[in-house]
């Protein structure tokens, strides 16, 4: 049985850790395992070929919309392998690198190969059996297949595989109504498929205010279909070799049936823990099969830490970059540090964008109170630059605690939403978090970002925010 400093399974995150512990030690051995290939899930299948794939869609949207601006402009083709080519070359050289830096690593064993706890701090690789008292589990997740009859017989794409693809699907039926549903519906139909989402929750984007997702469901509905409260029950192929699925209304009851060339599963992540066999090795997981941490990341196994997607808390590469800092601090150099997620934010890059961070409006009510809570909410078309920009009905909400001022969450949707709240972000990470740098900087004008000034600027009661949100409903069914 070969022994190492530190067993890291996973080349994600994971790698930051690894560095950072050869750079200093020189003489440390470590194994590193991945079944897949190296790089992680958002480098091989997730975040960063699929917005390869979306920046390319962002473009022709932004195309289509020159001719408000008296811009004669036509797409003439669309090459869809030209796009899916240049996201694999660019991908694969990534991978490849990666896979050089392992394998030419004399601080490194790699393993490229499936590994599993055979008991406490040991793993079986293949016929190989390895120890080590400091182990990482960065195991990343897989696509969840819902229970649809004849699923499997059909056949179906996942955000994994989906990658894959060589030619334009002319329809695609996108099951799930999330990030992943939006941002490949939005992809899709910009290439020119007939596409139809397919989402059990009566809500679009469910993570999101119903503010926000209302105008994201209305925005992506000028492209596509997009059906909510739906569950598909059933699939088959049609005598043409179509795939159809029959979805029933969850409300009514009504059965609907969407055909299209192609199906996407993209309803959600699950942990793919299983083949690990944790309880083997003394680590709890929890009933859906993620591995259970403690507020340091440390599993219920000393000196043995989950993070990133293994642990379940919240599936996005930055989370996971943080926690390896966590990880690092806590497992390395022993110091005593807890994992604080009050500010993780997220961006779905649709069009148009939507950008969050912290709580929601009604989260923030119920921990902090109505009547301690401020809600301040502007549009991009109210600014000069919205304005010239010809940005329609998109805004910026911002969530406040009366007493302190202190920056709770914000909500966009419109051009650029990752980007311009990124300095809202940066304010929660600060020891007041307050709003005040943003309600009393001096901002450029007319700059974008003067939309997210004067959202904080405009802060008001929450049943005063809805009737001005109620308000803008009515003037825009008149327009």
């Amino acid at each position: 049985m070969k022994a190492y400093d530190l067993i890291a399974i996973g080349t994600g995150s994971a790698m930051n850790i690894v560095d950072a512990m050869i750079h200093q030690d020189p003489q440390i051995k470590v194994a590193v395992i991945d079944k897949d290939e190296p790089g992680g899930i958002c480098l091989t299948r997730g975040c960063i070929p699929s917005k390869m794939l979306l920046y390319p869609a962002e473009l022709v949207r932004t195309i289509e919309k020159a001719r408000e601006f008296g811009i004669d402009v036509d797409i003439k083709k669309i090459s869809f392998e030209a796009v899916m080519e240049r996201m694999r070359t660019l991908i694969t050289k990534d991978i490849n690198m990666i896979r050089q830096g392992l394998s030419r690593s004399s601080n490194i064993d790699y393993y490229p190969a499936v590994a599993e706890f055979v008991s406490p701090y040991t793993l079986k690789i293949g016929d190989e059996t390895i120890s080590s008292e400091l182990i990482f589990l960065c195991t990343g997740s897989e696509p969840i297949i819902p229970p649809i009859k004849e699923l499997e017989k059909v056949g179906y794409l996942t955000s994994d595989t989906v990658l894959k693809l060589n030619q334009l699907p002319q329809s695609i039926a996108i099951v799930g109504g999330g990030y992943i549903a939006a941002e490949y519906g939005h992809f899709f139909s910009a290439m020119g498929s007939k596409v139809t989402i397919i989402g059990r929750n009566p809500q679009f984007l469910k993570q999101e205010e119903p503010e926000v997702s209302t105008l994201a469901k209305r925005e992506l509905e000028k492209h596509m279909t997009i059906l909510t409260n739906h569950e598909v029950r059933d699939a088959e192929t049609t005598s043409t070799g179509k795939k159809r699925l029959v979805a029933i209304n969850r409300e009514t009851g009504e059965s609907t049936i969407t055909t299209a060339d192609e199906i996407l599963i993209a309803t959600g992540r699950r942990p793919n823990t299983d083949v690990l066999h944790p309880e083997e090795g003394g680590i709890e997981t929890d009933a859906k099969g993620w591995i259970v941490v403690n507020e340091y990341l440390e599993t219920s196994q000393p000196n043995v830490w989950a993070f990133g997607d293994a642990n379940g808390r919240h599936l996005f590469k930055h989370v996971a970059n943080y926690e390896s800092i966590v990880v690092y601090y806590n497992a390395v150099l022993k110091k005593k540090v807890k994992v604080d997620y009050h500010a993780v934010p997220h961006a779905v890059f649709m069009y148009p964008e939507i950008g969050s961070v912290g709580l929601r409006e009604k989260e923030a009510i119920e921990k902090h109170g109505r009547t301690n809570v401020l809600v301040g909410m502007y549009r991009y078309e109210n600014t000069a630059k919205g304005e010239a920009m010809g940005v329609k009905d998109c805004f910026v909400k911002a969530i406040v605690e009366r007493e302190t001022m202190k920056i709770l969450g914000a909500h966009i949707i419109g051009p650029y939403a990752s980007v311009l709240i990124q300095e809202i972000i940066n304010l929660m990470y600060t020891t007041e978090r307050s709003a005040e740098p943003i309600t009393n900087g001096m901002y450029i004008h007319p700059a974008l970002n003067e939309v997210v000034q004067r959202a904080f600027n405009s802060l008001m009661p929450p049943e005063h925010y809805h009737e001005l949100i109620e308000q803008h409903r009515h003037q825009a069914a008149r327009a």
